[in-house]
């Protein structure tokens, strides 16, 4: 690929506006082009670099997430025997949600528990939410969803269109 990563448009791109206007009660930030390696394996050959997250999918499957641009980096700390590294990178944008309503606007579209002595930071599920196909992570600052580019813009939607009756109490 010769195009200038600088040049992408990211899947939400859009929509940036209509979701930074959302409530203090729940705050929605596009993370784009995080690097994404979908590691098959028994274990991780390696520990990931710092800089990255490792996120279990499966009994055998991990995606390990960086910052934009480190997926050679991330693939080469993951490689060994016996190891799959398939760069889904392009496949899913992240959306970082935080805010005292975030709980209650996830469990509306999710039927998870993620009470945080359920699903505690540093967990994370594939699930649905708003019928859409996420990894949810739980993180320090709220979650993170990774969700497939195809379906952002109709995550982001079913955000504006719900989090207002939920931001009313808060």
């Amino acid at each position: 690929m010769t195009a200038d990563r600088n040049f992408r448009k990211s899947p939400l791109s859009d929509l940036r506006d209509r979701l930074a206007t959302l409530s203090g009660a729940i705050t929605v930030t596009e993370v784009p082009f995080l690097a994404q390696i979908n590691v098959r394996a028994a274990a991780l050959p390696a520990p990931a670099p710092r800089d990255s997250e490792v996120l279990a999918l499966g009994p055998d499957e991990f995606l390990v997430v960086g910052p934009p641009g480190s997926e050679d980096r991330l693939t080469e700390a993951c490689h060994g025997p016996e190891v799959s590294l398939v760069d889904v990178s392009a496949q899913r944008t992240a959306l970082d949600l935080s805010g005292p309503g975030v709980r209650e606007l996830l469990a509306f579209g999710c039927s998870i528990d993620l009470h945080p002595r359920v699903f505690a930071v540093g967990d994370c599920a594939q699930t649905v939410l708003a019928h859409t196909p996420v990894v949810l992570q739980r993180r320090e600052t709220g979650f993170r969803v990774l969700v497939r580019s195809s379906f952002a813009a109709h995550l982001a939607a079913w955000i504006l269109d719900v989090s207002p009756e939920l931001t009313a109490g808060h």
